[in-house]
């Protein structure tokens, strides 16, 4: 199976609603079109959909076909931190963008430890102003880590909770 792992990340940006209809479908065509994928019917219907309610089912049944039943969606919600962080710097982004955003990406992941100070830091800096700093110091902390990480496994391995737990307001 060529190129399954740009299936992957297309769905898992998809699931976690960072792309605007299905990109699984326009894979699907390039598969095709480079006659890499031989006769796989799920492919070749994949490529013929037009709506997000056929291809969704397809490239669900493609994925669990040919890869693991994780989407990666842990990874790829990392990796748009790194992107949303980027954005936040260049003013881009506000905080009340970022909390939309950010809870989403923690109720989709299923709370994540990882994702807990950041979400919380994010949601009370939307209304305390004290929360700025303790939310963007945990903000640049997540998304270092997760540029220079390349699985879920090597982000884990480099995550500290004790330096999370560092980014909240000083105790009275």
């Amino acid at each position: 199976m060529n190129k399954i792992e740009d299936l992957q990340k297309d769905y898992a940006r998809f699931k976690l609603g960072f792309a605007v209809g299905p990109a699984f479908i326009d894979w699907a065509i390039e598969r095709l079109q480079a006659n890499e994928e031989g006769d796989d019917l799920e492919i070749i219907l994949l490529a013929s959909a037009t709506t997000e309610d056929d291809a969704l089912p397809l490239t669900e049944i493609i994925l669990h076909r040919y890869m693991a039943d994780d989407p990666a969606l842990e990874l790829v919600a990392g990796k748009e931190i790194v992107n949303l962080h980027s954005r936040y710097i260049k003013g881009e982004l506000s905080i009340s963008d970022l909390d939309d955003i950010i809870n989403n990406l923690y109720v989709h992941l299923d709370y994540p430890s990882w994702l807990v100070m950041l979400s919380r830091n994010c949601e009370y800096a939307t209304d305390i102003d004290d929360f700025k700093k303790p939310f963007e110091d945990e903000f640049e902390y997540i998304a270092r880590l997760w540029a220079s990480s390349n699985s879920v496994a090597e982000f884990n391995d480099a995550y500290s909770r004790k330096v999370s737990n560092m980014h909240s307001l000083p105790a009275n």
